[in-house]
């Protein structure tokens, strides 16, 4: 009996050859800094050292290198698959929290923090003066949020050129637990399918930012953490940096990032069906249809919900009209998406109560299954709605009446309702007992405390409080929105599984 637990564990001892590989891939990810640091002068003894990327990477590389010597390669199970998701995006974040601890001298909960925040595109942040901080270190966290769009283990499968049943576990495994189609034959093409539409989506945005008024080094940051969805900034202002400071075209910016945003909303088989001539694909499947009309519905009801509260105190223009519809466009969109830019705090007055709940149904929602965005997602919705009408249907009709829940033309499997469910519930279930701890360990009040554990589950960024405040918290909090960040990216199955695995006793 003493043994068992050795032997469970011992069963396992090939993943770590994945985590190894998944280690040396990060340590080249953290050399690629070394070049804004460059071109930006940011060494010596003004600025931080070269050793701020370096050491992490040398580190990385020659440990990832010595573990995949040490432990042979082998097809991971199903079981298997989750715990190398789980495990390589802890010890990821990890390596990535490494440069703020040495270039920003940040603790050590701080530093992991913004690195899960970062991975998981989040953007949730307890730094304050981004305006301040070394360029390099405000590229390595838009970079990391770029990394994490579309998963770091989608990117070492694309570029190890490891197929097969392993790649397809791994796919499975980190992306969303739910059945979809691929667009083409072959896991390793379809990974070169979608990392092609992603860089070809991140090259557009960065040549519209920078043609609607951004720096270089600007539109480079919006770049990674637009299409990505993921919503850092290299401003305390975020997106509304450029209107505060009076740029010309600030609201054009504003409509790229919104046009990109609501794109890495959508599924990229989506995309992949657009441009391969399907123009239809983009407004009539089950969950694109949800997708619109719940986007549009919210932009609506923020709309009506500032005309009603202010239209007594308010001259109204046509362009204080146009500003009213880029604002609620901006901030649905990328609440939707789970980006989390900000144009306007969520938390201003010109919200009223309404928008706010608006925004926090939307923080739940997120987008669509295959993109990049956060939340319980748009197709979940939209088959648990189905489903109720379903329950509505079997009552009306005669109790022999067969009445399949089918979406698309397809029916859904019992099996695959109850992982919907399962799903569902856990994610409501973790979302409040985050809230229960934020509010036993701060002084935040139960609206704000629910608002930041939506805020992390759902990968999105704002929240009912200020980054002040965040930045304040309990690190018991900290750690909670870090877990919370992880099950949110890796919808929850892949953490469970591997604490379940170290919890085990035969």
């Amino acid at each position: 009996m003493l043994s068992s637990p050795w032997l469970s564990f011992k069963e396992h001892l090939y993943l770590f050859n994945f985590i190894g590989a998944i280690l040396t891939l990060m340590g080249i990810f953290l050399l690629i800094p070394l070049i804004p640091l460059w071109l930006l002068d940011e060494g010596g003894p003004a600025g931080i050292s070269v050793w701020t990327f370096l050491f992490p990477a040398i580190i990385s590389i020659f440990s990832g290198l010595a573990i995949q010597k040490g432990f042979t390669y082998q097809t991971p199970s199903v079981r298997g698959a989750m715990i190398i998701t789980a495990l390589g995006w802890i010890v990821v974040c990890l390596l990535g929290a490494i440069p703020y601890q040495l270039g920003l001298h940040k603790s050590f909960i701080d530093a992991f923090f913004e690195s899960v925040s970062g991975f998981t595109t989040t953007g949730i942040t307890v730094f304050e003066g981004l305006d301040g901080i070394p360029g390099s270190i405000l590229f390595w966290r838009s970079f990391t949020q770029w990394l994490g769009g579309l998963g770091i283990l989608s990117f070492f499968i694309l570029i190890s050129f490891r197929g097969g049943s392993a790649a397809a576990a791994l796919f499975s495994a980190e992306g969303h637990k739910i059945n979809i189609s691929r667009p083409v034959p072959g896991i390793f093409n379809t990974m070169k399918i979608l990392w092609g539409l992603y860089i070809m989506f991140t090259i557009s945005s960065f040549l519209c930012f920078w043609l609607a008024g951004m720096s270089c080094f600007d539109a480079l940051n919006h770049c990674f953490t637009c299409i990505s969805t993921g919503g850092f900034s290299t401003h305390d202002a975020s997106l509304s940096y450029w209107s505060q400071n009076n740029y010309p075209h600030a609201w054009l910016i504003e409509y790229v990032a919104v046009l990109f945003m609501l794109a890495g909303g959508i599924s990229f088989l989506i995309h992949f069906a657009v441009i391969t001539g399907d123009l239809k694909a983009l407004f009539t499947g089950f969950e694109i249809r949800y997708y619109w009309m719940i986007g549009g519905g919210a932009v609506l009801l923020v709309c009506l919900d500032h005309c009603r509260v202010f239209t007594a105190t308010q001259t109204w223009s046509l362009s204080g009209v146009h500003d009213l519809f880029r604002t609620a466009l901006f901030q649905v969109a990328s609440l939707l998406t789970s980006t989390g830019y900000l144009t306007k705090d969520i938390n201003d007055p010109f919200f009223p109560s309404l928008s706010k709940q608006v925004f926090f149904t939307l923080m739940i929602v997120g987008g669509c299954v295959g993109s990049t965005a956060g939340g319980i997602k748009v197709l979940r919705i939209g088959l648990l709605c189905r489903l109720f009408g379903v329950q509505l249907k079997r009552i009306f009709l005669p109790r022999a009446a067969v009445i399949p829940l089918v979406i698309s033309g397809k029916v859904i499997s019992p099996a695959e309702i109850e992982r919907v469910a399962a799903l569902f519930w856990m994610w409501m279930t973790i979302i409040v007992g985050g809230a229960f701890i934020t509010c036993a360990f701060s002084s935040l009040s139960s609206w704000q405390g629910l608002s930041g554990m939506a805020s992390a589950m759902g990968n999105m960024g704002p929240f009912y409080f200020s980054v002040h405040e965040m930045v304040s918290l309990h690190w018991v909090i900290k750690l909670t929105y870090i877990l919370g960040m992880l099950a949110g990216r890796l919808e929850i199955i892949p953490l469970a599984v591997l604490f379940g695995t170290l919890l085990r006793r035969r």
